[in-house]
């Protein structure tokens, strides 16, 4: 599995963070940006970045996205046909939103998540597995239409 990541201005600082964390747990992430501290960029611009990213192998590919709110992030991803974002707030929201709604971009919200949070959410995301009963796949081909 490989991950990708990306944020705005207010989201880096705990964007850089979760790298940090990841690389400990011998888990590939790449960092779509941005580098440094830009108050006038666009968390779309980076939230597109993760979205084509994951697109190139979905089956082994997840985002992690980042914005004060965590909701331009995944209203950016959720733009590009077959990505599907979700914001978590809590560790169960994250199991839901991969396991139920077969997210594979989970969007974080800088401004409410802190660090210590972020990475349970992040582990709980790529741990979980997207059910596979007819019901939920019925539902993602809706969205892919």
């Amino acid at each position: 599995m490989t991950l990708f990541i990306g944020a705005d201005h207010r989201g880096i600082e705990l964007k850089n963070a979760i790298i940090e964390y990841i690389h400990e747990k011998n888990v590939r992430i790449e960092d779509l940006g941005p580098y440094e501290l830009d108050p006038l960029d666009d968390a779309i611009d980076y939230s597109q970045k993760v979205s084509q990213a994951v697109l190139q192998n979905p089956d082994n590919h997840l985002g992690i996205v980042i914005c004060g709110s965590g909701c331009a992030v995944s209203m950016a991803a959720n733009r590009i046909r077959g990505v599907r974002a979700g914001v978590a707030m809590n560790e169960d929201q994250a199991k839901h939103i991969r396991e139920n709604d077969l997210c594979n971009v989970i969007a974080l919200a800088a401004d409410y998540t802190p660090l210590e949070l972020a990475c349970k959410l992040i582990d709980v995301f790529i741990t979980s597995i997207p059910k596979t009963e007819e019901k939920y796949i019925r539902r993602i081909q809706k969205l892919d239409k």
